[in-house]
């Protein structure tokens, strides 16, 4: 798996993004391709490949994800009407990057998570 990823270097802000939340565990920042109109991506600092790679010295970080979500979501406007928090793992789960990541995603109806 990487050592680096886009996300790392957006974390150390070497490459642009629109970063909306960041402290010493978790960074967050718009998608760049949303799928809704509040898409929000929420990484922990530290580079962790897939829900797989998680061990318990990385539960103060992933805890921070959900609680930074929250904050995020009622900053947006979406946190009364709901929102979705979606982490994907590996390739049969559609995960792209391998830097854990969770997608914040709200604004409108978004219909159910899998065809039934």
């Amino acid at each position: 798996m990487a050592e680096e990823t886009i996300f790392s270097k957006i974390i150390r802000r070497e490459i642009p993004a629109d970063v909306v939340y960041q402290d010493e565990l978790v960074t967050a920042f718009r998608d760049i391709s949303p799928q809704a109109p509040t898409h929000v991506l929420i990484v922990p600092n530290v580079l962790i490949p897939t829900v797989n790679d998680v061990t318990s010295a990385h539960e103060a970080a992933l805890g921070r994800m959900i609680t930074v979500a929250a904050k995020i979501a009622e900053q947006e406007g979406i946190a009364e009407d709901g929102y979705r928090l979606i982490v994907n793992c590996n390739r049969h789960g559609g995960q792209e990057v391998y830097h854990i990541h969770m997608h914040l995603v709200g604004g409108r109806v978004l219909g159910p998570l899998l065809p039934r």
